[in-house]
């Protein structure tokens, strides 16, 4: 099997540079997660085109869009919709919420409480929404691209770990190059108007599915489980001689990696998955599914220390 359609989303990621400058790896990422049916985490510092980004993407792939704005007082039914009472009809119709198109942008995720918080678990894991008795479908694709500030905490709700485990990649967002920067500002005028849809919804579950079927052999399986199973307490690399993690990953993180290379795979054009693919995912696929001991923490670790550490520990194949 050679993939074919690799190429043609090459179009689609021109038209999303018109607007977007730098940022390949979140492009990539944000494709990466389209074709495997998974969702994205973005931390980074207010403007540095985290809304932009979707939004441009949404309008080359022919695909709607609703931005979701978190707040304390959000309520779980601003999210997914409610039942309306007809009182002529004396019956409930259900009221959808902005939660029902294909990119859902979830922006400061960590401004809303639990409860928002959790009604986004069964849409992203189940594809759908429960409203009354009935379950609706949600439409496919579908991406939840959350963002969150990683520098005030202050009236804010740390997302819980299972939460956490739902999404697919977290993401780092940093400044700009100079060179991006000075791109940046000769670009201002230009808005998302310019872009053209190039693919549509059903050319990218088209893709998806051809990427599964990209080939990835037992070795590379085997050295995704180890690595995983690495993270798990009792097998972590000591940080300055300790145990650094107290919480690992899961094996939903083996099956995000292996999805992840396969589609990473695809997108280059290949028919086979290299270890260095997943070399280059697990950073994103593994920093919010680990909890560092509270020793590590004091002594200045880091989750993607961590990883780097674990990386170069477990052989590859």
């Amino acid at each position: 099997m050679a993939p074919t359609f690799a190429h043609s989303l090459e179009p689609l990621l021109a038209e999303c540079r018109k607007v977007i400058v730098g940022q390949p790896q979140l492009l990539n990422r944000l494709l990466v997660a389209l074709l495997c049916r998974g969702h994205v985490l973005l931390e980074g510092l207010p403007g540095l085109a985290k809304t932009r980004t979707i939004k441009t993407l949404a309008s080359a792939s022919h695909t709607s869009f609703r931005r979701i704005q978190f707040t304390p007082d959000l309520l779980p039914s601003d999210v997914v919709g409610t039942l309306i009472f007809d009182p002529k009809q004396l019956t409930f119709s259900p009221k959808r919420g902005p939660i029902f198109a294909n990119l859902v942008l979830a922006d400061e995720i960590n401004r809303a409480p639990s409860k928002v918080q959790a009604a986004l678990l069964e849409a992203m894991e189940e594809r759908q929404v429960t409203l009354g008795e009935e379950s609706f479908a949600l439409p496919d694709p579908f991406l939840v691209l959350a963002t969150q500030n990683p520098l005030e905490q202050e009236g804010t709700f740390p997302l819980p770990e299972a939460q956490m485990d739902r999404f697919l990649f977290k993401l780092r967002v940093d400044y700009p190059k100079a060179d991006d920067e000075v791109e940046v500002l000769r670009r201002a005028h230009l808005n998302g108007d310019q872009v053209n849809p190039v693919v549509d919804g059903a050319s990218l579950l088209a893709a998806g599915r051809e990427a599964q079927l990209v080939r990835l052999d037992d070795a590379i399986r085997t050295f995704i489980v180890r690595l995983v199973q690495a993270t798990r307490p009792g097998h972590g690399k000591p940080w300055k001689g300790k145990e650094q993690l107290r919480c690992g990953a899961s094996p939903r993180a083996s099956l995000s990696l292996q999805a992840a290379s396969r589609a990473l795979a695809y997108l280059q054009g290949r028919d086979h998955v290299l270890p260095q693919d997943v070399v280059d995912l697990a950073p994103d696929v593994l920093r919010h599914r680990l909890l560092l001991t509270f020793e590590s923490e004091a002594d200045g670790a880091t989750t993607d220390q961590a990883i780097a550490q674990l990386l170069q520990a477990v052989p590859r194949p």
